[in-house]
């Protein structure tokens, strides 16, 4: 009897541990990715976009492109800029392509997520846009501009308005800039609204920079209607898919990348955002 209950004790701590060891995670990366690589292929793959452009890509992937690659995709969309990163640490969704590395780095190190960069995809040009003002020397001593209020875009914002000598920053500072950094600001206000809002905004103030994905939504062509452009050369801001650190293996997160990057994709760039909104940004992050 005593032999019986050591043999069942023992199947039963075996039980545990196994049970315990598939509950919980692993703090080794490498585990981390040979259990994604392990993930049911025959699942669909939800990823987290933006609308614009974001969705319209991953759309036009899963219409046309996907079913070859043996491939499901389910496409959610989100308009702000925080829930597609909570929802791919959670597990809600696999993966999301919205931001960018500067974006994603520091939303990593304020929320302790570990959403890390697949491949790099697009770049959508940040711009400066009027609905009363024609050019940049018209804006005046006492108008409004409004800006992101997120850490990385405010800072993109800022350096694209002194490179365009809107206003001067301080030494040093390049994309990191806050409205402290600002050495003179040539009798301009500042109005810091979250990104999604500045389309809305543009009735309310005299000028707002906007995100080029909140451009095209709100039918602005940065080509045409903006008063200052981003440049694209050596530009740190291109977006790509990103999944929670361990399933870059996943082979869907694998076959998504690829597609992607693909020719088809660049040319449904290229087509469908003539105006310089988006670009193709291809190739690993940086």
């Amino acid at each position: 009897m005593r032999t019986h209950l050591k043999i069942a004790a023992a199947a039963a701590t075996t039980a545990l541990a196994i049970g315990l060891s598939g509950c919980g995670t692993s703090s080794d990366p490498a585990e981390k990715t040979a259990d994604g690589a392990k993930a049911d292929e025959s699942k669909p793959l939800t990823v987290a976009a933006s609308p614009t452009p974001h969705a319209d890509i991953l759309n036009f992937i899963k219409d046309n492109l996907a079913a070859d690659a043996g491939l499901k995709l389910d496409v959610k969309e989100f308009t702000d800029y925080v829930l597609p990163n909570t929802a791919t640490e959670s597990g809600e969704v696999d993966a999301n392509y919205f931001q960018n590395k500067p974006y994603l780095d520091d939303f990593n190190k304020k929320n302790d997520t570990h959403i890390v960069p697949v491949v790099n995809v697009h770049l959508e040009p940040l711009a400066l846009y009027s609905k009363t003002v024609k050019d940049l020397g018209a804006l005046k001593s006492g108008q409004t501009v409004a800006i992101p209020n997120d850490t990385v875009n405010e800072g993109r914002a800022l350096k694209l308005l002194a490179d365009n000598d809107v206003i001067t920053l301080a030494d040093g500072v390049e994309g990191n800039g806050t409205l402290a950094d600002i050495k003179d600001d040539k009798g301009l206000k500042f109005k810091e609204l979250e990104a999604a809002t500045l389309p809305r905004a543009l009735n309310d103030v005299d000028a707002a920079v906007i995100n080029g994905n909140y451009a095209i939504e709100a039918d602005l062509n940065p080509a045409e209607d903006s008063l200052a452009l981003e440049k694209t050369e050596d530009n740190p801001y291109a977006n790509f898919l990103a999944v929670k650190e361990g399933s870059e293996k996943d082979p869907r997160v694998l076959k998504l990348a690829k597609l992607l990057n693909s020719p088809e994709v660049e040319k449904y760039i290229k087509d469908s955002y003539k105006n310089g909104a988006v670009l193709p940004a291809f190739g690993p992050p940086a």
